[in-house]
């Protein structure tokens, strides 16, 4: 299964109550208070962990609690604190606060963020006494621990996002061109979800890409499976918008083109400016190039042909893949 957002509620654990304690021994008169501390409750941790790829493990478990201080002792003694409870989330995952609706962290690879923090112990009497006070009953109670409700959402990251309508040819490409083995059937939203695969070039070049799901008219507001998948398209660097040459439906390869992109222009204006590589999918179907050719004249832009069955171009597709983001983090500002 497959889950990328998900609702928790997180609190920190309780402080540790101080103690009132007077030290009482034999032959000591007057020994004084000696109260502890309380210890100061644990916090809940959010923690980027490359080896979790979504937010699976998390969804039958709604609540979140660290655990409380230990109360302070006689002598002095100080309550043990509690420990932290640490949340293993996929790099990508943004934490927001529900109900205040600001970002408390975008968490990337071996990042963490406190989320709920632990509540301070309390005071022991000791702390109390003055010249004027030399027995004081006073302590403090423990405080109690952070608590609100996170969401926690996940865009995939990835350097290059293979974007199209179902059946485009999306999951056979990235099986083709690298070791993910995404699930492939001849009918439409066969990927419930993102699929990512390492695609090695050569010995020293390599980038990551994601295979978003079948995305269709109207997805922008909640039509089909692609209006739950389309922010994983954001993280990505590139798009390489797939387009079957032959739709079993008849319809116009160009207007399946611009459907799509306009789906990414209602959803989020800065999709549509990402660089974007066009490729024309299923050319075993047809050999004639003739096909590529009246295809880039209608959508006026260059446009690669590939067959992820013969293997034709998947060479090409994969190095431009490489060289358009190489250019683009080379445009990118350094942080």
């Amino acid at each position: 299964m497959f889950v990328d957002r998900l609702i928790i509620f997180v609190e920190g654990g309780q402080g540790g109550n101080g103690c009132m304690s007077f030290r009482r021994e034999k032959f000591v008169p007057r020994g004084g208070p000696d109260g502890g501390d309380g210890g100061h409750g644990g916090s809940v941790v959010l923690r980027a962990d490359a080896s979790v790829d979504n937010l699976a493990h998390l969804r039958n478990r709604k609540f979140w609690r660290a655990t409380a201080g230990e109360a302070g002792g006689g002598a002095l003694r100080s309550g043990s604190s509690g420990s932290d409870l640490a949340i293993a989330v996929p790099p990508g995952t943004i934490a927001v606060d529900r109900d205040r609706g600001n970002v408390i962290k975008d968490l990337a690879a071996n990042d963490e963020v406190v989320v709920a923090r632990g509540g301070k112990g309390g005071r022991g009497n000791k702390h109390f006494a003055t010249s004027t006070n030399r027995a004081p009953r006073e302590f403090e109670e423990g405080q109690p621990g952070e608590s609100r409700w996170v969401v926690l959402e996940l865009k995939t990251i990835a350097d290059v996002g293979l974007v199209g309508l179902p059946n485009a040819g999306k999951s056979t490409l990235l099986s083709r061109i690298s070791r993910a083995q995404p699930e492939i059937a001849d009918y439409p939203f066969t990927t419930k979800y993102p699929n990512l695969g390492l695609v090695q070039i050569d010995q020293d070049r390599s980038l990551v890409v994601a295979d978003i799901p079948g995305l269709i008219e109207g997805a922008h507001a909640g039509v089909g499976l692609g209006h739950d998948f389309l922010r994983h398209v954001e993280r990505t660097r590139v798009l390489v918008h797939l387009v079957e040459v032959a739709p079993p439906d008849g319809a116009d390869p160009a207007d399946n083109y611009r459907a799509i992109r306009r789906e990414l222009e209602l959803f989020n204006p800065t999709l549509a400016a990402k660089p974007e590589i066009v490729a024309l999918t299923k050319l075993d179907l047809t050999h004639s190039d003739e096909s590529i050719d009246q295809f880039s004249r209608a959508i006026d832009r260059p446009v690669l042909g590939i067959s992820a069955v013969t293997g034709r171009g998947l060479a090409q597709l994969a190095n431009r893949m490489y060289e358009l983001v190489r250019q683009v983090g080379a445009a990118e500002p350094e942080t």
